[in-house]
């Protein structure tokens, strides 16, 4: 069967390798000029199995109120004439419920385990190498109550198969001895040993070369214009180099996706959330984590990729605009120079920013469409580089027309559909 993928990022190129590995013709179609260049290149690194709940919650109305007017707010909008983030706006708020966040999290829960295993079953196969760090993820909180939320969560998680352990800031301090000399401001936190990190971006370059040899076709520079249709059936991808035939063809491509589609008669509440990131050399400095590292109260993730230290968090609702604003990633640094004051050379610092393609219920799109042979594998959100192996495993069965691995209730478009779908949502 020859199947056409849309995206090169984690996404898009994890499941190309398991097609192909499955003995399909796969061709990658990808508006830039190489693999893994937006939202997957220079993201936080976690893979955090142990991290499913939404960022829909009680607490953010008020938090936004509080943060109205400030640049360097953990979470800005960007007031414009834009029907489709007044929509996905409102549907987010309508989840922020204790009870809602806790359904988001079982479904991203469910994929997130999965895909953890797969995601090390192709490390330990393939000998990949991209700084990949077992050590765990400690997430750090400042208020006590929100420590006391937490101890919460790492009871709901227990339940469902992942240990979490709730500590002190002394305990903080012995997972990871970095820590010593800014913990001062640190409540306590959690810490899961499960959890990994790495460079999504080198993990998907080495990727994309072992899919390469298994005969994927990678064309970049290739922008896809629309989805042909023959009645119930996607016939081409158009693209600015003409038109590319399939048998069946997956949507991987993030924040693009919902415009593809949507001439198709097929919306997708996928809205785009811009993210900042800095990268700090810090070479062998031990004063650096080596243990991932999520600020929960700042909202920023912090991963050891090698020689280098990479911080990510904040979001902005800005459509689809990837214009850098200094100030915001100026507040990712901060929050990790205030824990880690000598790791490395703040001032050279890279700084970096890119579109999260999020869902309002911080639930990825996989699974099929109307259309017979379309499917979807987007909305990921912060969680591409932890669900993008789970989420390939399951296309590259449904596409060869065998059951999925995990259940898909709740994963799949459905659920924004009227009748069951909107009980889903609204549930």
């Amino acid at each position: 069967m020859k199947v056409i993928v849309l995206g090169a990022g984690v996404v898009g190129v994890s499941l190309a390798y398991m097609l192909a590995g499955d003995g399909h013709e796969v061709v990658v179609l990808e508006r830039r000029d190489g693999a893994a260049l937006g939202t997957s290149f220079a993201n936080g690194g976690q893979i955090s199995a142990s991290q499913p709940f939404p960022w829909a919650s009680g607490k953010v109305p008020g938090r936004l109120i509080r943060w109205l007017g400030r640049d360097d707010a953990p979470l800005a909008v960007r007031l414009r004439a834009d029907p489709a983030m007044w929509s996905w706006a409102l549907r987010f708020l309508m989840r922020c419920t204790t009870a809602r966040n806790l359904d988001g999290a079982g479904r991203a829960l469910r994929l997130a385990m999965f895909s953890r295993g797969e995601l090390r079953r192709l490390r330990h196969e393939l000998g990949l190498s991209y700084d990949a760090e077992e050590r765990g993820i400690l997430k750090l909180y400042r208020d006590p109550r929100s420590l006391e939320e937490a101890a919460a969560h790492a009871e709901w998680l227990g339940a469902r198969g992942i240990a979490q352990t709730l500590l002190d800031r002394d305990g903080c301090v012995a997972v990871e001895p970095a820590l010593a000399t800014g913990a001062a401001g640190i409540a306590g936190g959690t810490y899961t040993a499960e959890d990994e990190s790495g460079d999504a971006h080198r993990y998907t370059r080495a990727l994309a070369e072992r899919g390469a040899a298994l005969g994927v076709v990678f064309r970049f520079d290739t922008a896809v214009r629309a989805l042909e249709a023959d009645g119930a059936r996607i016939v081409a991808a158009a693209t600015d180099a003409g038109p590319v035939r399939g048998d069946a063809f997956v949507l991987a491509a993030g924040v693009d996706a919902p415009a593809l589609v949507r001439p198709l008669g097929l919306r997708l509440p996928v809205y785009p959330v811009k993210g900042y990131s800095v990268t700090i050399p810090v070479g062998g400095s031990n004063a650096a984590p080596h243990v991932s590292i999520t600020d929960e109260d700042r909202y920023v993730v912090m991963s050891r990729l090698g020689d280098r230290l990479r911080a990510a968090g904040t979001a902005e609702l800005a459509g689809h605009d990837t214009t850098p604003n200094r100030r915001r990633s100026g507040a990712v640094l901060d929050a990790v120079m205030s824990l880690f004051p000598d790791a490395g050379d703040a001032g050279a610092a890279t700084h970096w920013a890119g579109l999260r393609p999020m869902t309002p219920d911080g639930v990825p799109l996989i699974g099929p469409t109307p259309y017979a042979n379309l499917f979807l594998d987007t909305g990921h959100g912060t969680l591409g580089w932890t669900m993008a192996a789970g989420s390939a495993r399951v296309l590259a069965e449904l596409v060869a027309g065998r059951p999925s691995p995990i259940d898909l209730d709740g994963l799949t478009m459905q659920r924004f559909q009227k009748g069951r779908g909107r009980a889903r949502e609204t549930g």
